[in-house]
């Protein structure tokens, strides 16, 4: 509840004439459960981005790699991230829907698996469909310039 919502309130209390010091009562013990709630509100978990790149031949090409971008807990192995969306796909697996259409790739997994059932494992997949990773080289090339260049400098 807002400061604007409490000033409501008092005001629609006056207007139906109830009394001023029960008024006061009624706003203090609402202050003061807004308080309680904001101590009781568990603070949001720090989160560490991972990419999870598909390797259905084992090796890497750099030509064609694809994959998704997962969140885990700051404080958890990154390595932990493909146990975890493995443990999801057997949760939605044993649901009614899953029986149906079941997630057998990670990739169906990532697209079709509610958050609600990612979010139990403490994983949270910020890419539905797979994207594509480009291999480069660290570096960004420098010009060399011309010592005439530099001397108008």
């Amino acid at each position: 509840m807002t400061n604007e919502d409490t000033k409501l309130l008092e005001y629609v209390l006056k207007q139906n004439k109830i009394d001023a010091r029960l008024i006061k009562s009624i706003i203090e013990e609402l202050k003061e459960r807004q308080e309680a709630a904001k101590e009781d509100k568990i603070p949001a978990v720090k989160k560490q981005y991972i990419s999870i790149i598909s390797d259905p031949e084992g090796k890497f090409e750099d030509e064609n790699l694809t994959g998704w971008v997962v969140q885990i807990p700051e404080d958890e192995s990154p390595y932990e991230a493909p146990e975890k969306l493995l443990r999801a796909a057997y949760e939605y697996n044993a649901t009614k829907k899953g029986r149906k259409i079941p997630a057998l790739t990670i990739g169906e997994v990532c697209e079709s698996v509610p958050a609600a059932i990612l979010k139990e494992q403490n994983i949270w997949v910020k890419t539905k469909g797979a994207i594509t990773f480009l291999s480069i080289a660290n570096q960004v090339p420098v010009e060399k310039t011309s010592k005439k260049i530099r001397a108008a400098e």
